[in-house]
């Protein structure tokens, strides 16, 4: 039976590739990003919009759109999120701060409180977050990032306790490195610098990570799998990374 899935920032890396991932499996697909533009040729087929997490009137109008497209949502995945920059705290201005608060946290309630209400009135939904081993480990440079993917953990708890016999699922995908435009964003599109975090190592794929996320929606009603951690075999910490000797 086809899910309707729901995809924020679907544009490229993890949130593309679960949207690939899905498509493969024969479900409905809803796709939201701030790159529209992009959005098309990820999945043929699929419902896009533009969706920008911190603009609730853009959440607003996207979810409306994605409903009145395939109906009541089955699946929502809450991939938008973002890095900026490596500020120590110390050094911070609070720009940066702010952008990864907004998306990170703030984003992803805007969307999951809009459609929590319609899976637990139906008695059915799967909500996943695509966390970070930074929510795990912090590291210098990292903190508010860090602390804003910490914050998801509890926010799944609480979900999990706040929906508790409606037979809604929460689950938290915390990936270690995946190469992906992450570090593009993070270090302002400079190519080379972002290129330097992957080298002489072997980082997870947006599809591997993809496949932890299907996995886990895919179990039976009754299993929940609250909590995946899933790290490169050549990382051991968000900064022990094993480069060369393969």
């Amino acid at each position: 039976m086809s899910r309707h899935v729901v995809i924020t920032g679907a544009s490229s890396g993890i949130g593309a590739a679960c949207a690939r991932a899905f498509a493969k499996k024969g479900d409905t697909l809803s796709l939201g990003a701030r790159r529209q533009e992009r959005l098309a040729s990820i999945a043929p087929g699929a419902f896009c919009h533009a969706l920008d997490v911190t603009d609730p009137g853009s959440v607003e109008r996207f979810l409306a759109a994605a409903i009145a497209a395939h109906g009541p949502i089955d699946v929502l995945v809450n991939n938008a999120g973002l890095a900026r920059g490596v500020e120590k705290i110390a050094e911070g201005t609070g720009e940066a701060w702010r952008e990864m608060i907004e998306t990170n946290v703030l984003g992803l309630l805007e969307v999951t409180r809009r459609v929590l209400p319609q899976m637990m009135a139906r008695k059915h939904g799967h909500v996943v977050v695509i966390g970070s081993i930074a929510g795990h480990k912090a590291y210098p440079g990292g903190g508010v990032y860090c602390g804003s993917k910490r914050a998801l953990q509890p926010i799944c708890e609480a979900m999990r306790m706040e929906t508790l016999g409606t037979g809604v699922r929460v689950t938290s995908v915390d990936p270690g490195l995946v190469e992906t435009e992450f570090s593009l964003v993070r270090f302002r599109g400079d190519a080379e610098r972002a290129a330097k975090v992957y080298t002489d190592m072997r980082p997870l794929t947006g599809d591997d990570v993809a496949e932890c996320v299907l996995f886990a929606v895919d179990r039976p009603a009754h299993v929940n799998l609250d909590t995946i951690v899933v790290m490169p075999t050549d990382q051991a910490t968000p900064q022990m990374v094993h480069r060369g000797g393969r």
